[in-house]
């Protein structure tokens, strides 16, 4: 693809980044079929070349971003899909993110989508904050309707996401210490939404670990995900949890687990984002390094014997684990050797729509497309649902009578841990009208 940035602009790191990748676009569209938004509502501006195209014309204009433009970015789901589609290896992940900064520096968005965003942003990140914000949407569901009337979209969507019940606080120790000598030592990060909505993954990945010889410490803090995907210029919360994974408090660590893929994508990605950060880039890309998913992890080291469960597994691949960080087959190979059948939907690698908050932001097609990825998980005939990413296992999990539980959770079970709660009663499935 040609570009017309001037001297001056190429100046701009982040203008240059998006020159080349610009430049590294062919037209091909093989990226289209692999895009939900484009096999969804069939728009060429809906899908990645045509976002490329807004981006390329957004950044060489410099001016302020048209509302169309920033329609069509704010429906990206980010899920990166089109990157394993694309052969000529453009990097999508990273351009889209310089668009969504430039909109945020220059675009002023409607009253109601600033104070939704800056709600969020002040809401999720802190455990908290979140525990209490969902016991005042149990109230709030009882104005749902009058909500609806006024048009409030995504106040509607944040109270439909609210959970029947909201789980019990779990207390996790700061150290897990295995018997016997230990294989490895690892921080396990704790997550924002996770810890307030699935804490119990936590615990089962600790003792997980713990079982397999494993020393584990637990930590807490944000990784500014959700905050990066609304188009966030602030990296507050990254340079504060980089901090924190590398005091010399925490000593030798083999590794950085994540059982939240969307903040294991980001984390991965520090050593890009602060390449240029002359205080953050060494221990930015340390911390990066490290970095690895549950899955990733419980591949490389010896687990004890299991007879396994068998129940028959609908395994859904999280965008930010698939696509993201380009894990696929360790879940289903360490599914498989605890005892579980492992069954694939006809559209696996297709976004289920949650994609951090875009289910609230763009809660239409995050419906359509949860609807849609639910029933193909369905259609496996499998006795339950499983996923990396708590988004998703939520935005399932309101569709679905299936009992919808992290990997993390089925695989301790097999191996000797608790039976997962999400066994015990069939959650209420969200279903508006399709009108």
């Amino acid at each position: 693809m040609q570009t017309h940035f001037s001297l001056e602009q190429l100046t701009d790191t982040r203008i240059s980044e998006a020159d080349s990748i610009l430049r590294s676009c062919v037209h091909c569209g093989f990226c289209a079929s692999a895009c939900p938004t484009y096999n969804l509502l069939g728009n060429e501006l809906d899908s990645p070349r045509g976002r490329i195209y807004l981006i390329k014309d957004m950044l060489e204009r410099d001016g302020v971003p048209d509302s169309s433009t920033v329609k069509h970015l704010d429906r990206c789901l980010s899920c990166y899909a089109c990157m394993d589609a694309c052969p000529s290896g453009v990097d999508y992940k990273h351009l889209v993110d310089i668009g969504r900064l430039h909109i945020e520096r220059k675009y002023s968005r409607p009253l109601l989508d600033r104070l939704v965003r800056l709600s969020l942003s002040w809401l999720m990140p802190n455990p908290s904050r979140l525990r209490i914000g969902l016991l005042l949407g149990k109230f709030g569901q009882l104005f749902t309707i009058l909500f609806e009337r006024l048009g409030l979209t995504p106040i509607v969507a944040m109270l439909n996401l609210v959970p029947p019940a909201l789980p019990k606080r779990i207390k996790l120790e700061k150290t897990y210490q295995p018997s016997g000598t230990p294989q490895g030592r690892v921080v396990l990060l704790r997550g924002c939404v996770q810890s307030v909505l699935d804490d119990e993954t936590n615990r089962a990945t600790a003792l997980l670990l713990n079982r397999a010889g494993v020393e584990v410490i637990v930590m807490e803090g944000c990784c500014g995900a959700l905050d990066r995907h609304m188009g966030s210029n602030s990296l507050d919360k990254a340079r504060r949890l980089i901090a924190a994974l590398t005091s010399e408090r925490l000593g030798k660590l083999d590794a950085i687990i994540q059982t939240v893929s969307g903040c294991g994508t980001l984390i991965k990605d520090y050593g890009h984002i602060f390449r240029y950060d002359a205080e953050y880039s060494g221990r930015a890309a340390e911390v990066s390094g490290l970095s690895r998913d549950i899955t990733e992890y419980l591949l490389d080291i010896s687990m004890p014997p299991t007879s396994g469960i068998g129940l028959r597994v609908a395994y859904h691949d999280a965008c930010s684990l698939m696509h993201g960080q380009g894990v696929h087959d360790a879940p289903r190979r360490l599914l498989s050797a605890a005892g579980f059948e492992v069954m694939d939907p006809s559209d696996a690698g297709m976004c289920c729509g949650s994609a951090g908050v875009y289910n609230i932001l763009e809660s239409e097609i995050a419906f359509s497309l949860g609807k849609r990825k639910t029933r193909s998980l369905e259609a496996t005939k499998a006795d339950v649902i499983s996923s990396s990413n708590v988004g998703c296992l939520a935005h399932i999990g309101s569709h679905s009578a299936l009992p919808v539980v992290h990997v993390a959770k089925l695989l301790d079970w097999a191996y000797g841990g608790d039976r997962p709660s999400e066994f015990n009663y069939s959650p209420p499935v969200f279903a508006p009208s399709d009108d």
